[in-house]
């Protein structure tokens, strides 16, 4: 693990609680943000600073534009610096695009890439002066339209490019921007689905590797590979950990031979 002083956003459940724990785990000092559930967030910095790491937690509307450069001001001075970002927070609001308000597609590319943006900007001092790294949780819906989901997947697509630019105009100072973006994971948030054994099944049929992600096993480690030495030639990607779930379209078209060579 090469960084040590890290800003996390969306914390407090699923991805980021992993990602935290993964950090901790390695030694680093990790300052927590999350817009609400604050007794959960928490309880995750209590669960690092009880295996021994040094933790912190800070609240805010990452919708508000004052935000994001405020928590990376309050983190810098908790941990004494940052080497690291690592914006996984995200939302969603459920419509069909002809039917989707305004102000719901406003607050998703506010949360989800306006964020982002002035996190890092923010950062940028602190990430320049360490040579560090930034690191954005995006979706595989960035890369493939997920209809009915509003403006998700055009925010998504958004914020992986923002990484790709990010990374070719800091090039220069050393600081790395890479993206990771989750297929489909088992969060508190999809738990539901998941509960159900015929949804469960469903679901793993389609992913090649025949199982749903788990944020721990599966998501946290990336991200920590990103932000240590080893990944230290690596910037301006966006990788994509679904299972192989994207690119097996093909193989669920009715008709088609799974072996040999037809088309």
């Amino acid at each position: 693990m090469t960084a040590k002083k890290i800003l996390i956003t969306g914390a407090s459940r699923g991805i980021g609680h992993a990602i935290c724990r993964r950090l901790a785990a390695s030694g680093a000092t990790v300052t927590a943000c999350g817009s609400s559930h604050g007794g959960e967030l928490e309880g995750l910095v209590g669960e690092l600073r009880g295996l021994g790491g040094k933790a912190y937690a800070l609240l805010g509307d990452l919708s508000d534009p004052a935000v994001p450069p405020r928590l990376v001001k309050e983190a810098a001075e908790a941990m004494g610096g940052i080497d690291a970002v690592v914006s996984n927070a995200g939302i969603t609001r459920p419509a069909l695009l002809a039917d989707l308000a305004v102000p719901d597609w406003d607050l998703l590319f506010s949360v989800n890439v306006r964020a982002p943006w002035l996190l890092a900007a923010a950062a940028y001092p602190w990430l320049k002066r360490e040579r560090g790294s930034f690191v954005s949780v995006a979706s595989m819906s960035g890369l493939q339209p997920y209809s009915g989901m509003g403006a998700y997947s055009p925010s998504k697509a958004a914020a992986i490019m923002l990484v790709r630019q990010l990374a070719q105009e800091w090039a220069k100072d050393g600081v790395r921007v890479n993206c990771v973006s989750p297929g489909l994971v088992r969060t508190p948030l999809t738990q539901a689905v998941y509960d159900s054994p015929e949804a469960k099944s469903a679901r793993e049929a389609l992913i090649p590797l025949n199982r749903v992600a788990e944020a721990d096993a599966d998501m946290a480690g990336i991200v920590a590979f990103l932000l240590s030495r080893e990944a230290g030639y690596i910037t301006g990607q966006n990788i994509l950990v679904d299972g192989g779930l994207l690119d097996s379209i093909q193989t669920h078209i009715v008709g088609r031979p799974r072996s040999g060579s037809g088309g």
